[in-house]
């Protein structure tokens, strides 16, 4: 029999997002376990040694087996699972790699955006998130090969499922106000576009994701707090799908 494949989850959490949307690609059946990260079950403190989702739960006949840490996931499924989304090349899937990491650094860019307390810093993690961008606009000007809406073109690959979670903050970002982060940066806005259409990515989160990270971001008491207030007063949050 085939291995059930459980991945433990939390609703708002971006690595989690890449493992589905690695095993949607795939094309691999499995189940997902939301849990609550405030109020852990004991369950999970027990198979999770640093207490963080995603886990994948890969229960075979007789024994499981845990696999945790996002990119730990990914590796394991390119190495398991058919559907290769890693390149062949040695070279040119460490430059994959490599920029997974950078996708990874840009999340906690947005998390100190979102998290930061005054103006002043907001502002500062405003311009070094815009930056970061302005870095990843250079990079897939610079790709001369790329003929396609993915990072290297035609083909999907797990940079592009690493990437399509980032953008997804940027989405609830522009339902607050425009902040300027991808102006001036066409190749990468376009990138957003084909990732934000991208059935795997869309449907990697539940339909009320945009309500549950809009409350999440309101909550934070920083200072995009402060401007989610001004913005829900001036009007009902809309009930759109998360692109």
């Amino acid at each position: 029999m085939p291995d059930k494949l459980i991945l433990v989850s939390h609703p708002l959490c971006p690595y989690v997002q890449r493992a589905a949307i690695s095993l949607t690609e795939k094309g691999v059946p499995f189940e997902r376990v939301d849990i609550d990260l405030a109020d852990k079950p004991v369950w999970f403190k027990a198979i999770s040694p640093l207490g963080k989702v995603p886990l994948l739960r890969v229960q075979q006949e007789g024994g499981e087996t845990v696999v945790f840490e996002s990119a730990v996931i990914l590796e394991f499924l390119e190495e398991t699972q058919a559907g290769a989304l890693h390149p062949a090349d040695p070279y040119a899937r460490a430059r994959h790699r490599a920029w997974i990491e950078y996708g990874s650094a840009i999340l906690n860019a947005i998390g100190r955006f979102y998290s930061a307390p005054a103006e002043a810093g907001f502002l500062a993690e405003s311009g070094a998130l815009s930056a970061m961008f302005e870095r990843l606009e250079a990079e897939l000007a610079d790709n001369a090969d790329r003929s396609g809406p993915w990072f290297v073109g035609d083909s999907f690959s797990l940079v592009d499922a690493v990437y399509g979670p980032v953008f997804r903050y940027l989405d609830a970002f522009d339902r607050i106000g425009d902040f300027g982060i991808l102006d001036g940066k066409p190749r990468v806005q376009a990138w957003r576009k084909a990732l934000n259409d991208r059935p795997s990515i869309r449907n990697a989160v539940a339909p009320d994701y945009p309500q549950r990270l809009h409350a999440f971001l309101q909550a934070k008491g920083s200072f995009l707090s402060s401007l989610i207030r001004r913005s829900d007063a001036a009007g009902p949050f809309a009930l759109a799908r998360s692109a």
